[in-house]
């Protein structure tokens, strides 16, 4: 650890005592741990936390931030996993001039995400496809090298929402359904723990009392003995349970058909009514959620800048969205375990997938008084099935509004299909969750895989969480 971590690490430290907090040895060497992690002195706090959790007697709330520090360092050293030796030779392929001062720029420039680790420049594993994302330059010598490749994607999208606003005759009225049946497995690798412990596993499964997802049939399970929770889970799951077997991958499935609507709004900023501000449901959904929702002063002061004076919900809502369509492009994203500030972050670098462009929506959103909840799942259109993070927006006199951030003002001189996804949504959608970080049923024992989305499912067992690299997941679509 260098002084400098070290000084700095001492500082939060010391804060941390000033701030009132419990000062007995544990809870300083804890917070100490932690500060170490924050720092990116990964090698010392997972001594550190090691030795916590095998000489202290822990209370459970300590227990669990020594398991999230342990956790968080081993999955940052997952997802940082290349050097700048890496970089250069793969890019070298494309640029054959690059050197350390062009990496230098691309880093500056936030065009290649980078962290110090243990005094060590690490980068980001998926760093060499964002860079031909986010920079011109890069993915021209790419398509060069490579050759180029048409997305045929938004010209699908175009299509459907077309189509979903010739048949949308009232404003709001679910249309266009689809019946899906999906197949979700999740294996778990062999010897992933000692054979005949057990496996316990929650998976994915549709939300009810949502008028674009209804008739909603569980088929069949693997095992076939299952636990599905309440519907008022507002992440919902099926838990299921299974010994290991030794040299042998643990299967888990579940099959499920339901139907799914579209739904777009056709609004005036006249048929929005005043907030009723005093109301605990506003105060609900224009709140903080630390720590993803924080009303730091960057985002008032940017919320200033993009509404400039406007104060009609809808027309705001309309700016915010387009400055981040503007200004913010998709890119592969960090594990959100390890990103300790995720709408920060993206507006930092300006990139981002697209839980984290709604995240920063939703801040910015709330900041300004507008009611918003987080929802996702995943989306489904053929040929494009993967996770997907939106939400909705409350409209007084409307009611819960769905916005699609990440799909963007799309390419067409129709406004109302270019602006489609800011009050719209299409038929190809599993919706699992309704808010972010909400306990699953049953209650899962240690530090989740992610701790705010719910999107491919925990797998834990009674020696602690397993992470993404020991399961993998496949989703398999059947459009009826």
């Amino acid at each position: 650890m260098t002084r400098l971590h070290t000084f700095v690490a001492l500082t939060l430290l010391l804060l941390t005592m000033l701030s009132g907090c419990n000062t007995h040895p544990a809870h300083q060497n804890i917070s100490y741990a932690e500060a170490l992690l924050q720092n990116g002195d990964l090698t010392d706090a997972t001594k550190l936390a090691q030795e916590m959790v095998k000489s202290y007697d822990l209370s459970q709330s300590e227990r669990s931030r020594m398991d999230s520090v342990l956790e968080i360092c081993s999955r940052i050293r997952k997802d940082f996993t290349m050097s700048d030796t890496d970089m250069l030779q793969i890019l070298k392929k494309y640029n054959p001039q690059i050197d350390k001062p062009e990496l230098l720029r691309l880093e500056e420039e936030h065009k290649l995400d980078v962290r110090t680790l243990d005094d060590e420049k690490r980068y980001f594993k998926n760093s060499v496809g964002n860079l031909f994302r986010l920079d011109s330059v890069y993915d021209r010598l790419k398509s060069e090298k490579d050759g180029s490749s048409i997305d045929s994607f938004p010209n699908f999208k175009l299509r459907q929402t077309s189509r979903i606003l010739n048949e949308s005759v009232i404003s709001g009225v679910p249309v266009h359904p689809i019946r899906m049946k999906l197949s979700y497995t999740i294996r778990v690798a062999a010897d992933a723990i000692p054979a005949g412990d057990t496996l316990h596993c929650w998976m994915p499964y549709p939300r009810e009392q949502n008028v674009r997802q209804q008739d909603i049939h569980l088929l069949n399970t693997i095992p076939s003995r299952n636990q599905l929770s309440p519907p008022s889970d507002l992440q919902r799951s099926i838990y299921l349970e299974q010994v290991s077997v030794a040299k042998t991958p643990t299967l888990f499935h579940s099959e499920f058909e339901f139907t799914c609507y579209a739904q777009t709004f056709q609004l005036t900023p006249e048929q929005v009514k005043p907030y009723q501000k005093q109301n605990t449901f506003y105060k609900q959904y224009t709140a903080e959620r630390a720590p993803q929702i924080i009303f730091k002063h960057s985002f008032k002061a940017l919320n200033n800048r993009i509404l400039h004076g406007e104060t009609n919900p809808l027309l705001q809502v309309r700016k915010i969205y387009k400055w981040i369509n503007d200004s913010v492009t998709w890119a592969s994203a960090l594990e959100y375990s390890i990103m300790g500030d995720i709408p920060g972050f993206v507006l930092e670098n300006r990139h981002g997938d697209c839980g984290m462009q709604t995240l920063l929506f939703m801040t910015l959103a709330r900041s300004a008084g507008i009611p918003v909840k987080w929802q996702s799942g995943w989306m489904l259109h053929p040929g494009e099935v993967n996770l997907h993070d939106w939400c909705e927006v409350w409209f007084e006199g409307i009611g819960w509004v769905p916005l699609d951030q990440s799909f963007g003002l799309q390419n067409s001189p129709n406004e109302k299909i270019r602006d489609f996804y800011v009050t719209g949504i299409d038929s190809y959608r599993l919706i699992v969750n309704d808010d972010i970080s909400q306990p699953l049923t049953p209650p899962k024992k240690f530090y989740r895989s992610e701790p705010y989305d719910f999107q491919r499912g925990e797998v834990e067992w009674k020696g602690g969480n397993l992470y993404f690299d020991k399961w993998s997941w496949h989703m398999d679509v059947t459009y009826e």
